[in-house]
């Protein structure tokens, strides 16, 4: 009942500017709000508190049921002619703030669908911010357990309290404080007003959708995409930290977090590699093109955001390829950023070197330390069963995708876009998905989920012995 209500801004924008999509949206608003409210009415009355159990099942349904009625808009709108599997992937795609479209010629659409997506992806951050930092935290599987005391509240909890509205207020507050100076910033550097709030949303969602087929490309303005690689960066740091930093007054206390320096570092690595190989190549005419352009497409696709301002899918040598396995590591972990996150991967390669030691010194006890802070066995443990897991579904649902007979690129660059929740692929999925199969969709649609999730949360729903417990 309350997401219904979020199809009413799309339609008021529908009548500012004219377009004929307003009554899809009122259609739209009216079907979820009624559904919402029969479902509602017969347990009206039931309370019980609710405990990590229901917590899985809340989580999973809020993305699923939400996404699924999110789809009502493209199908209703005339101009748009969507199949359910179409309308319901590019629904996902905003909720799960991947940013894939299978929709072609953005430029002529109505103004109210063209900010419906964006909003979607908006309201898909928040959720997500609260989830990883909130949520996810209590079930043992968010990998934000090193951050216990330094944020608020509900992490400490054992079960689901009303004290998560408490994080969730000072979450919210960073979030559209970010939300308006990117706004404020993208106008102030030319976007029309239309523009700058709808990039906005995707841009601190970590979205990518855009309202133009160019994307951010289509301004042509190195301004415009400075302002875009500052915020998406902004938006890839753990929300708890920008909590901690604001709380203190202190700038320092983002560089004293490992995972915040790990971040940072992979990204400049990656830049490097990208200009310098850009410029040996020739692909753009100029130094200060392939600075922009390269440093532009690392920040943009290492933090899963996917606003692109060149194809970068056609460059030279190995580059698509590193750029699309940067997308593997992500986002830090409490971001509304894809991928496995920073801090997973930090931690994978301190178990690693781990082991390597082991070898020289068997006796040893050799302990994993990030932040100077011992990790206990469980955590390492946890991380590299998400990882397990992370591998093996993408394996699994890239040879599906395969069979339904895309090629081997497109296959695998599309399952690694919409399980790190970043958006463009390569091949055949570089640019948009419609030339994907529906099955093919459908399967993408899970991946979408499966990745913004965590994994384990929708997992676990899907074994036997979580119905019996």
């Amino acid at each position: 009942m309350v997401f219904s209500v979020t199809m009413l801004p799309p339609a008021l924008v529908g009548l500012i500017y004219g377009d004929g999509a307003v009554g899809a949206f009122l259609i739209g608003f009216l079907v979820t709000l009624v559904t919402g409210f029969l479902l509602w009415l017969p347990v009206r009355r039931y309370v019980r508190e609710l405990h990590l159990r229901d917590g899985f099942i809340v989580v999973v349904m809020f993305w699923s049921v939400l996404a699924l009625f999110g789809s009502l808009p493209f199908i209703l709108v005339d101009e748009l002619s969507m199949s359910f599997t179409e309308a319901l992937f590019e629904s996902m795609s905003g909720l799960t703030t991947t940013g894939a479209t299978v929709i072609e010629g953005l430029d002529v659409l109505p103004k109210a669908l063209l900010f419906y997506r964006q909003e979607l992806q908006w309201l898909g951050g928040m959720g997500i911010i609260v989830l990883a930092v909130a949520i996810l935290p209590m079930f043992g599987i968010g990998g934000m357990q090193l951050y216990r005391a330094e944020t608020p509240g509900p992490i400490k909890d054992n079960k689901l309290t009303p004290r998560i509205t408490e994080t969730a207020k000072a979450l919210w507050y960073i979030y559209l404080g970010l939300t308006v100076a990117c706004a404020m910033s993208y106008w102030a550097f030319g976007m029309t007003a239309f523009d700058a709030i709808s990039h906005s949303f995707s841009t601190v969602a970590i979205g990518g959708f855009s309202t133009h087929d160019a994307s951010i490309g289509y301004f042509n303005s190195a301004a415009i995409e400075g302002v875009a690689i500052i915020f998406m960066l902004l938006a890839g740091v753990n929300f708890a930290l920008h909590f901690v930093a604001v709380r203190s007054m202190r700038v320092t206390a983002y560089w004293a977090d490992a995972e915040f320096r790990a971040y940072i570092s992979v990204l400049f690595i990656v830049a490097v590699i990208t200009c310098t190989y850009l410029y040996f190549n020739h692909t753009f005419d100029s130094v200060g093109g392939v600075l922009h352009h390269g440093l532009f497409q690392v920040v943009s696709i290492g933090t899963t955001t996917g606003f692109t301002t060149a194809d970068y899918h056609t460059w030279p040598g190995f580059l698509p390829a590193l750029l699309l396995l940067l997308s593997f590591v992500g986002g830090c972990a409490g971001s509304t950023g894809g991928g496995m996150k920073v801090i997973r991967v930090l931690l994978l390669i301190k178990q690693g070197s781990r082991e390597i030691l082991r070898l020289i010194h068997p006796n040893a006890e050799i302990p994993v330390k990030v932040g100077g802070v011992s990790l206990s066995p469980r955590v390492i443990g946890s991380v590299w069963g998400f990882f397990a897991f992370y591998v093996l579904s993408f394996c699994f649902m890239s040879l599906l995708l395969a069979a339904t007979g895309l090629d081997l690129v497109s296959a695998f660059s599309a399952v690694a876009a919409c399980l790190n929740n970043l958006g463009p692929g390569l091949g055949e999925v570089g640019s948009n998905y419609a030339s994907v199969s529906p099955v093919g969709k459908a399967i993408l649609c899970f991946a979408m989920l499966l990745g913004r999730l965590e994994i384990f949360t929708l997992l676990v729903l899907l074994t036997p012995a979580f119905w019996r417990a």
